[in-house]
């Protein structure tokens, strides 16, 4: 639960309004310009305490044209358009940082203060799989937006075939991955392997190029939709996307086969698109994917809003690798408010799959 700053407090009632300084130029900040984090970030303005909207890590606030702040990327401010300035985030200036709304106790000490390299991972502490089967099940309730941020070793760890299934169950209200994700994907309905690998692991006679003859035969349709419509692809992560309606983004990067058509190529629209679902995210669930874990965590808030209502909750966030230095390396970039699970991708897939499964019928009347 969030617990609301009390800004009837006298450090509140006699703190300045937050200071702003005109853009001197688009795309550049003033000298002195507010940085944000991703916690709740109340701004003193217009004789009250605002929240933000759009809130993320390392941007600017700005004033929208009604008064309510704004968080903004320095690329998308314009000449002339109002900055906030200052560096302290304790109220003194008219910007306050809400640390113990989300993490923990203010009379314990700094530890839930935004800060990097704080992480605490180890694969020896215990997973709750019943706590993270009971926040899919209601958020699925709730029509919440749980994202989904995927690697490619789903795939070779065989646990594509569940990652289906909570596609298909409406667990996922968005994937993120890269290019390899649906490659592989596709190439294991098509080709019945990944990466040349059969279902045992063991590599095919010219695997090496069946990858390719996947991105060929998506490029030959025109899409990944297209694909499915017309019968190329029949099964799978892909396939259970599209035949349930999930939307899902592919970013990207240098190393890519293809790439598929569907695959973003600009760094820029990447963002942009993948913010479109972090905006409205109410929980995310990161699997064995370093790169794109951390790209999402820098775009997510640790909190969602509901503007109209005033509500604030936290939002779930869960980390999945084999190895600690995944993890490690998400809260040390800035996502505090992770929870490391240190295990297999099909491991987990196939564990939390029993728990939701548990959790769903529990709920159903008798």
């Amino acid at each position: 639960m969030y617990r609301a700053p009390d800004f009837s407090q006298p450090r509140f009632q006699s703190a300045p309004e937050a200071r702003f300084a005109p853009a001197p130029a688009d795309g550049v900040l003033p000298e002195g310009f507010f940085s944000t984090t991703n916690l709740p970030t109340y701004v003193h303005t217009g004789g009250e305490w605002r929240l933000p909207r759009d809130p993320r890590m390392d941007a600017a606030l700005v004033l929208d044209p009604d008064g309510v702040p704004r968080v903004l990327e320095a690329r998308y401010v314009r000449a002339g358009q109002p900055v906030a300035m200052g560096f302290a985030e304790d109220g003194s200036e008219g910007i306050f940082v809400h640390v113990a709304g989300l993490m923990g106790d203010p009379d314990q000490g700094p530890e839930g203060e935004f800060k990097f390299m704080s992480s605490e991972v180890s694969r020896e502490k215990p997973t709750d799989y019943a706590e993270m089967a009971r926040i899919l099940v209601e958020e699925k309730e709730r029509g919440g937006c749980f994202v989904w941020v995927v690697g490619p070793a789903v795939l070779h760890s065989r646990g594509r075939d569940t990652l289906a299934w909570f596609i298909r169950n409406g667990y996922v209200g968005v994937m993120f991955g890269g290019n390899a994700v649906a490659v592989h994907d596709i190439e294991s309905a098509t080709m019945g392997t990944t990466l040349g690998m059969n279902s045992r692991g063991l590599p095919m006679i010219g695997g090496h190029g069946f990858h390719m003859r996947a991105i060929n035969r998506v490029r030959a349709a025109g899409s990944i939709r297209a694909a499915v419509e017309q019968g190329v692809v029949r099964e799978g992560i892909m396939h259970a996307l599209v035949t349930s309606g999930v939307p899902f983004v592919l970013a990207g990067s240098i190393r890519d086969d293809g790439p598929l058509p569907d695959t973003l190529t600009d760094a820029v629209v990447c963002q942009e698109t993948m913010k479109e679902y972090t905006r409205r995210a109410t929980g995310v669930l990161m699997i064995a994917t370093a790169l794109h874990s951390i790209a999402t965590g820098n775009m997510l808030p640790s909190y969602a809003w509901n503007e109209e209502t005033g509500e604030v909750r936290p939002i779930t966030t869960i980390c999945v690798d084999s190895s600690e230095f995944v993890v490690s390396k998400l809260k040390d970039r800035g996502t505090h408010q992770a929870f490391g699970v240190i295990t297999n991708a099909q491991d987990f897939l196939h564990v939390l799959r029993h728990y939701v499964e548990i959790e769903a019928a529990a709920r159903q009347p008798a």
